[in-house]
């Protein structure tokens, strides 16, 4: 293996710095509620926002901020986006009258989360896309309260129309105007205004990712997530203009994204490093992807197909992309990833809007034990059991052997009791 280009470091004291941040910030909430919310709003965002929820008139002024086809196209995506969710709720199915021996039933129920808040980012950029990976699978799983929060846009009391519009399309029941790392601890323990969640699901900056993981216990939480990431497979066989595309998609998320490119051929990958460097120089968001991709981006040489599958394994990314002519088997001994995107033709921006996939994804090494938000998410599985007396008093004393065998005496005893009926 040959690294021609590496990725920067962050610091221990940087973490340091951030986990002391957001611990204020949380107790602040914690204790001064909406008037903690609302300073900060006006910290960050300039909002003055005296009321923090958001009005059905207001919703109603953003879809007259939208042309017919922005609201067509919302429709469009959210379409395959909740065919996608439907289909995967019916796998995920009740259990009834198992017996593992006469006279014991056993079984499970799904059930899905009584409440939870759609985080929706809108810093840079107005991820009104993330509104529909959010509260679709929400609502199709069943969540009675579903919550939604965003930002305002920078020096306004509103949150972008899009945003809001795209809300509104998913099914969201409530939406506040407020973010960052003060959001995540109203919606974890409740305000004046803003009633508490059991969960909150939903990308967003390091700071929010810190107080998500902070208030983790008190509320339940998708996933600790970091900056975006995708990582590209090729042979050379590909594109590098492609591949270059690719990087750049994820590199202008957040200066802290990471675009990694593994490949076999050393001469493909200078081509794409070519094509990366054209693409910066004519990019809209060239500040942001530039410096993304010059802190974060790596260039990895593999000895062979095998190490570029360990590699990808190792680093379980977020967007895995295989840029390859034997994809489909290369396919098959991926198994640490986000989402998977097999062959040239399946951009992983396809996956961002409308292909019908959750964008939502685990990063930093997550997708080793979790994969991405979907229906099943909001739903738990949760068991239950009943036995007839038969079955009870042959299962008694075995029971209360296992105990007494711990030495938990009222253990056996509720096991004995029973017997003695």
């Amino acid at each position: 293996m040959k690294v021609l280009k590496e990725a920067v470091k962050r610091t221990e004291e940087d973490r340091k710095n951030l986990t002391e941040t957001v611990s204020r910030m949380i107790e602040e909430v914690r204790c001064k509620k909406d008037e903690a919310l609302k300073a900060y709003n006006l910290q960050f965002d300039g909002c003055t926002r005296e009321t923090l929820q958001v009005s059905r008139e207001e919703i109603q002024k953003a879809y007259s901020q939208l042309t017919g086809q922005e609201i067509e196209d919302l429709k469009k995506a959210a379409g395959n986006i909740r065919a996608f969710a439907k289909a995967q709720r019916k796998t995920v199915k009740p259990l009834a009258n198992f017996s593992p021996m006469p006279g014991i039933f056993l079984g499970h129920r799904i059930l899905p989360v009584e409440s939870c808040c759609c985080y929706v980012p809108g810093g840079n950029y107005p991820l009104y896309s993330t509104a529909l990976m959010l509260i679709i699978p929400a609502k199709t799983a069943g969540v009675k309260r579903v919550a939604a929060c965003s930002p305002v846009m920078k020096g306004t009391n509103a949150i972008n129309p899009k945003t809001l519009v795209a809300m509104d399309i998913a099914g969201v029941d409530e939406i506040y105007a407020v973010g960052g790392a003060q959001a995540v601890a109203a919606f974890s323990y409740g305000t004046e205004e803003i009633p508490a969640v059991d969960m909150i699901v939903g990308p967003g900056n390091r700071f929010v990712t810190e107080a998500k993981r902070q208030c983790y216990g008190q509320v339940g939480i998708d996933f600790v997530a970091g900056p975006s990431e995708v990582m590209v497979l090729a042979d050379g066989s590909g594109t590098p203009e492609v591949v270059a595309a690719d990087l750049l998609a994820q590199s202008e998320h957040d200066p802290n994204a990471k675009g990694i490119l593994v490949t076999t051929n050393e001469e493909f990958a200078e081509k794409v490093i070519k094509a990366v460097e054209k693409e910066l120089s004519m990019l809209s968001t060239a500040e942001i992807a530039e410096k993304s991709w010059n802190t974060f981006g790596e260039v990895i040489l593999a000895d062979s197909e095998e190490e570029m599958a360990d590699l990808a394994n190792a680093y379980a990314p977020e967007h895995l992309e295989v840029n390859m002519k034997n994809a489909e088997e290369m396919a098959e001994k991926l198994y640490n990833y986000g989402s998977l995107f097999i062959g040239e033709n399946t951009a992983e921006v396809f996956g961002d809007y409308a292909s019908g996939t959750n964008h939502t994804l685990p990063t930093l090494r997550a997708a080793r034990y979790t994969g991405g938000v979907w229906v099943g998410t909001f739903l738990k599985t949760c068991t239950y059991q009943s036995m007839t007396k038969e079955a009870m008093k042959e299962l008694a004393p075995l029971v209360a052997r296992l105990a007494k065998g711990e030495g938990l005496m009222g253990h056996a005893e509720a096991a004995e009791v029973r017997e003695k009926k």
